[in-house]
Formats: C-alpha cells, sequence, structure tokens
C-alpha cells in the first residue's frame, strides 16, 4: 500500500552507525536468482553444509570488525523455515529513513519475498527506533515489477538524488514512485557487463557504484550510452562529490559494492577483502584521502550469493528515542 508524498527530513550524513544485519543458518547458491546475477559462481567441492558454515564464518567475522570500529549491528538470526538461502542480503527487501519511514520492496525471485520479516520491525522499536509509517511496494511482484531496496537503488541522501541502473530487478516505474514517495531526484541508466559475446545489464545498481558523504565509486565504462553517463557524471559533480572509477574488470571482484558507515565525523568505507585487493594504489589512496578503509574476507559469499559486503548491511537512518543494549 503506497501513502501520500512523505515530509523527508534532510539527513546532515549519507553514512550512518547502526546497521541491521542478517545472520544466515541455510545459505547456498540460489538457483533463482542465478538467471540474472551473473556473479553467482557453482563452487566445486562446496555442498550446502560447507557453504553455510563457511558463509557463517564470513559473517560473524565481518560483524565482527564493524562492532569494532563502533558500528551498533543488530543481528536477527535466520530461520529454517521458510527457505531463504540469501536473507543474508537485507538491504534488497527494507530500508530505514531518516523520518521513522520503512520501505518495502518487491522481489524478482519468489523464493527471496519469504525473507521479508516485519519482526525485524519490533526489534527495533524495543531497541527505541521510532517507526512511524510503512511504505510497501510489495504488491507489484503479482504484476511482475521488482524494484530490489538499495541494491536497485544507490541514495545520496544530503542531496537528495537517487540512482538506479534499469534491469529485470529495477523497474523504471517503480523507481519514479519511490522517488515521488520519498522526496528523490531520479536519475536512470543501464549499466552492463560483458556475458559472454554479450553486453547484458547489471542485475543491482549497487554492484557499479556506491555514494559516500564526499565521493562516490563508479564504473562509468559499464554504462555504454554516453548521453546517460554524462547525466550521471554531472549529478555526481553537483552534488560535490569526487568520482573515484574503477574498471569493469574490478566491478566483477565487487569493488562496486562498498558503503560508508560509522560515527559523524570518522566514517569508513567497508568492502570486501577480494575488493581491496583488486583496487590499484592510486584508487586506495584516492579513498583514503576521504576515509579509512574496512575490508573483511567474504569469498565464499560473493561466489555462492554474488553479493558482497554492501548488499549485507541494511542501514539503519531511523530516528530514535532511546536505544537499549
Amino acid at each position: 500500500m503506497l501513502h501520500p508524498a512523505i515530509g523527508t527530513l534532510m539527513s546532515k550524513m549519507n553514512y550512518t552507525d547502526r546497521l541491521v544485519m542478517i545472520e544466515p543458518v541455510a545459505f547456498r547458491y540460489n538457483e533463482q536468482t542465478a538467471t540474472n546475477n551473473y556473479y553467482q559462481k557453482v563452487l566445486s567441492g562446496l555442498d550446502n553444509e560447507r557453504a553455510q558454515a563457511k558463509a557463517s564464518k564470513e559473517f560473524n567475522d565481518f560483524v565482527s570488525a564493524l562492532e569494532d570500529k563502533g558500528v551498533t549491528v543488530c543481528v536477527v538470526k535466520d530461520t529454517l523455515d521458510p527457505d531463504t538461502p540469501d536473507s543474508i542480503f537485507p538491504n534488497n527487501w527494507i530500508s530505514f529513513h531518516e523520518d521513522g519511514t520503512v520501505g518495502l520492496y518487491p522481489m524478482y525471485a519468489p523464493n527471496r519475498r519469504s525473507e521479508r520479516r516485519l519482526d525485524v520491525l519490533d526489534l527495533l522499536k524495543d531497541r527505541g527506533a521510532q517507526i512511524h509509517q510503512v511504505v510497501d511496494f510489495t504488491d507489484s511482484e503479482e504484476e511482475g515489477f521488482y524494484l530490489e531496496g538499495t541494491g536497485s537503488i544507490v541514495l545520496d541522501r544530503t542531496e537528495r538524488v537517487a540512482y538506479a541502473a534499469l534491469s529485470e530487478r529495477t523497474d523504471s516505474g517503480l523507481f519514479i514512485e519511490f522517488c515521488k514517495q520519498f522526496d528523490y531526484t531520479p536519475v536512470t541508466f543501464t549499466a552492463y557487463q560483458d556475458v559472454g559475446t554479450e553486453r547484458k545489464p547489471i542485475y543491482h545498481t549497487n554492484v557499479m557504484m556506491a555514494i559516500a558523504q564526499t565521493f562516490a565509486i563508479i564504473c562509468l565504462d559499464c554504462i555504454d550510452d554516453m548521453d546517460e553517463r554524462h547525466e550521471v557524471i554531472e549529478m555526481l559533480e553537483e552534488g560535490q562529490k569526487d568520482i573515484i572509477e574503477i574498471t569493469e574488470e574490478q566491478v566483477q571482484h565487487f569493488a562496486g559494492n562498498m558503503l560508508q558507515v560509522g560515527k559523524e565525523g570518522k566514517p569508513f568505507l567497508v568492502m570486501s577483502e577480494a575488493a581491496y585487493k583488486s583496487l590499484e594504489s592510486d584508487q586506495i589512496e584516492a579513498i583514503e584521502a576521504h576515509c579509512p578503509i574496512l575490508h573483511s574476507s567474504l569469498d565464499t559469499i560473493e561466489a555462492c550469493g554474488g553479493g558482497s559486503a554492501r548488499c549485507m548491511m541494511a542501514e539503519d537512518f531511523l530516528p530514535y528515542a532511546k536505544l537499549k543494549a
């Protein structure tokens, strides 16, 4: 159910020190998402039990690294029933906003739709979160239209600009509706990758693009249409973002799947170890001119799930009356 336009509070920051993360209990390669997520791989000799064990260790190590940096992580353990192999990526089904609004999003794969859990909202309320309304886009699943949260949408919260690379999982009409509801200026384009001898749309915007407070990581070479490319550059420059380019090869190592988090005035950029290792020294230097880097090994999660660090973190921008331990 959609609601009238929301009077969204202007955010001072494009990052937060509060995250919601889902601890996996049955992580594995998901055949339903592999139809258009070309980053997923079948790892030889890795059965479902071993995939879960490896993913669990990577998840826990990642959470510990974030908490060591002072980030508050609300960890919600998944359940065995229903079967949700990709539950480790909650940012695709929920988003939390500064004015106390929560967004719920339509998912392409049927077995991902069961990831949506309203008990997460109850848990956050128990911790002091002030949730005033829920904007629910999920009815569009019945019509075959999808918009997978902050996988499909990359937000510049300070400038109120939203970017979306259109694909089977990112419908233009739903994206425009999101921007109307949440008071963002929309920027659409198509981002491509090489799949065999073909150029095919990248399934999620946040695979090739990340926006931080003062800079943006982006693979401009993925945007084949030069008019679209120039529009994206122009909008980023208007938002006074230092553009740090990555290559299509680095996108394959999830170098675009990054997220800035941290306390006010002390942010850092989070990425996987594979993403970090793919960067050149000048790119690392350009990032560290803005903030430090935190990286963690997510090899199994990346290979089987086709997602990385950013996908695992649902940013919590909700207002809090109090924060319980």
